[in-house]
């Protein structure tokens, strides 16, 4: 047997100590470095060694950006299309189906090997002016409303991984929204989109999907009971997107990862689906380390609950946030900036994942 020599020894060491280094940098060594040649784990890459997906939305528009298009192909392994599956877009006339939009995320999508989480067929928000400009009997709409989520349902039928059925069907109190779905057919609007989506593709995970839940509270218990009930009449509902729209200065929300347990225990899966976490402008310092911080406590409280899935940002850059446009004198709620550059948010997330 040949003995180890000290010079082999130290080499070894060395060695060891060079991999423990590489690997806290989120390098890959061993066999993978050499598929990787050398480069660092992306987002995507770290988040399936604990099961999870870390994806982001994105929008046709800005599909034209190639530097930006680079990264949203090799850092995440999720994408959500942000409008173009939306009613206004794939069904602009009544009957006539448009899935150019979001034909060009899905095709993007499997050219970069990456899923497509389905957003969203139910929403009180952009519906097509020939919906919401005239007065429906209840079998008129109940007609309308499985007629367009079957059609997009079949049509994106292996193509997606999960839809969200229905979005935002909650008031802040647990009220139910007083929609034209909701006014005009009742709150069993819900069970029947989740049932004709399932009818449409028995394999899809359906979710409902809303903002201001990640806490314990009136909006995340009227969900609560809800999924309770749901699943007890055989309905087919399989998940939660918490959309997970923060900001700084309402404060982070604490029971987040005790909101996730509680759905986990009705048998549900969980999803951080719409991630972004605003402030007032011009960020600073301080800011941008509360932030990070706040993306590292989120990251680690979906990691701590074995049935929350994923991380979807709503889109990755401060470039193309919805935010400014909505909330006067904020924004910079992305990890990366408007320049593409990685912000403290990004490390953040990338130590809570390692």
């Amino acid at each position: 047997m040949r003995t180890t020599t000290t010079r082999s020894r130290t080499r070894l060491r060395l060695a060891g100590a060079l991999a423990t280094v590489l690997v806290a940098a989120g390098i890959a060594t061993g066999p993978a470095a050499a598929h990787a040649e050398g480069k660092p784990q992306t987002l995507a890459d770290l988040a399936q060694r604990h099961g999870r997906y870390f994806g982001s939305a994105t929008d046709n528009p800005e599909l034209v950006d190639e530097p930006y298009k680079a990264i949203l192909g090799s850092e995440f392994d999720q994408i959500t299309p942000g409008n173009g599956m939306k009613w206004y877009a794939t069904e602009p006339q009544q009957g006539v189906f448009d899935w150019s939009q979001g034909d060009e995320i899905v095709n993007l999508a499997r050219a970069n090997h990456q899923k497509v989480r389905g957003h969203t067929l139910v929403w009180h928000s952009q519906l097509p002016g020939w919906l919401t400009s005239r007065e429906w009997t209840a079998p008129e709409l109940r007609a309308v409303l499985k007629k367009h989520i079957q059609a997009e349902v079949r049509h994106y039928r292996g193509k997606v991984f999960a839809w969200d059925v229905v979005n935002e069907a909650f008031n802040e109190d647990g009220t139910y929204r007083e929609t034209v779905f909701y006014k005009t057919l009742g709150p069993g609007y819900i069970a029947d989109a989740l049932r004709w989506a399932h009818q449409a593709d028995p394999k899809v995970k359906l979710y409902l999907n809303d903002y201001n839940i990640e806490s314990v509270g009136a909006k995340s218990d009227a969900y609560y009971e809800l999924a309770k009930e749901l699943r007890a009449q055989g309905v087919p509902l399989h998940g939660i997107g918490l959309q997970a729209h923060l900001a700084l200065q309402y404060g982070y929300p604490t029971t987040l990862e005790d909101n996730l347990r509680r759905f986990s225990r009705l048998g549900l899966d969980t999803a951080l689906t719409e991630v972004d976490i605003r402030m007032y402008v011009p960020a600073d310092e301080a800011k941008l380390a509360t932030q990070a911080e706040w993306y590292r406590d989120l990251t680690e409280a979906c990691l701590a609950v074995r049935r929350c899935v994923g991380i979807t940002l709503w889109d990755y850059t401060d470039k193309y946030s919805w935010i400014p446009a909505f909330f006067d004198g904020e924004g910079a709620a992305l990890p990366w900036d408007e320049q593409l550059a990685r912000k403290p948010a990004y490390f953040a997330i990338r130590e809570a994942l390692r």
